[in-house]
């Protein structure tokens, strides 16, 4: 079997990357494309309590399970299925059970530190990076940390000032330097979707 081309979009929260990748979806098909978000791979914190998870720095590359997250990226780059995490963002756990991920022509991994980490960087065929204003990011993560993840608007506001931010101007900015493609977040992402297949298209004949 041909390995799988993996292509990495990175950004600040809210930048745009699962819209992005949502976006790269529709375009190729469920058949052709899997995404995995950096997210799944956050460390299982159940050893802590829940006031300690709640204050955690979950923006520090520290984080994230590298380990766990580049072998399974191998793994499934050469041709077999794995089995990722599940994360429960409102008990900040990892749940027992898993999602399997089968092996796809394109493989999307998206998350705010994937172009930081350089064990995922070498892996990646392609290397995109979301570069959006930060009120909009901001209003974004505001908008989905309350509707989809159970947090409180005071609880965003705070984390925002104490970890992301300070996390994003320390991390997830200067990997913008790793990207192949810099796209806008702020504007029109039909744009962008062109600017990908022009790389990705010609890969795929091959």
């Amino acid at each position: 079997m041909k390995k799988c081309i993996l292509i990495g979009i990175a950004g600040g929260s809210g930048s745009g990357k699962t819209s992005l990748a949502i976006k790269l979806l529709k375009e190729y098909g469920n058949n052709k494309l899997a995404v995995i978000e950096q997210d799944s791979y956050y460390k299982n914190l159940a050893h802590l309590t829940f006031d300690e998870r709640a204050i955690y720095n979950y923006d520090h590359p520290d984080a994230i399970d590298i380990d766990l997250f580049q072998s399974q990226l191998s793994i499934l780059l050469n041709g077999r299925n794995i089995n990722i995490p599940i994360y429960d963002f409102s008990q900040h756990v990892r749940l027992k059970k898993t999602k399997m991920i089968t092996p796809f022509p394109v493989i999307i991994v998206e998350g705010i530190l994937v172009l930081y980490f350089q064990q995922l960087r070498q892996l990646m065929v392609i290397k995109i990076y979301i570069d959006t204003p930060e009120d909009i990011r901001f209003k974004r993560r505001f908008n989905r940390d309350i509707k989809e993840r159970g947090r409180t608007a005071e609880s965003v506001k705070k984390q925002y000032i104490s970890t992301v931010r300070p996390m994003h101007d320390k991390f997830v900015e200067p990997s913008k330097n790793s990207a192949d493609i810099i796209i806008l977040g702020h504007n029109n992402l039909e744009n962008a979707i062109e600017q990908v297949k022009s790389k990705l298209d010609p890969m795929l004949k091959n």
